[in-house]
């Protein structure tokens, strides 16, 4: 019997070594890792949570613009080894928080709706996000 393939998944701290190479031990680390999953050598699923959490410390305390972070978080969401399920949602949820004020939680809700999967929320941002929804 054949054992399934190593998938990694992806803490905040070594997606923020990568992109920003501010420290000296920790970024060369995460920049081989990450190396190795843009070719497809390793496979890597980089959760929702910590898409949000990148956002949050690249936004918030290294003031890096919206466009900017939406831009490296999509070439590494491309890379060939990430594996997510949710890739395409995840993605979408990206372009809509880029195009719009509205914090990126929604924009993920929004992206993951559906006819079967129907958001309950009081918040009126995903009715400009269109999501699949329901008020209570």
């Amino acid at each position: 019997m054949k054992l399934p393939a190593k998938v990694y998944l992806i803490d905040t701290n070594v997606i923020l070594r990568y992109l920003l190479g501010d420290h000296a031990e920790f970024s060369p680390k995460a920049e081989s890792f990450m190396l190795d999953v843009s070719e497809g050598t390793k496979k890597a699923e980089i959760m929702d949570v910590v898409i949000v959490e990148c956002i949050y410390v690249m936004e918030r305390y290294y003031r890096i613009p919206k466009s900017e972070i939406v831009g490296k978080l999509n070439g590494i969401l491309n890379f060939s080894g990430i594996v997510n399920p949710g890739k395409s949602e995840v993605l979408e949820a990206l372009l809509k928080y880029e195009d719009s004020n509205i914090d990126i939680v929604d924009c993920i809700l929004a992206a993951y709706s559906s006819n079967s999967k129907i958001v309950i929320s009081f918040d009126k941002d995903l009715e400009k996000l269109k999501a699949i929804r329901e008020p209570l």
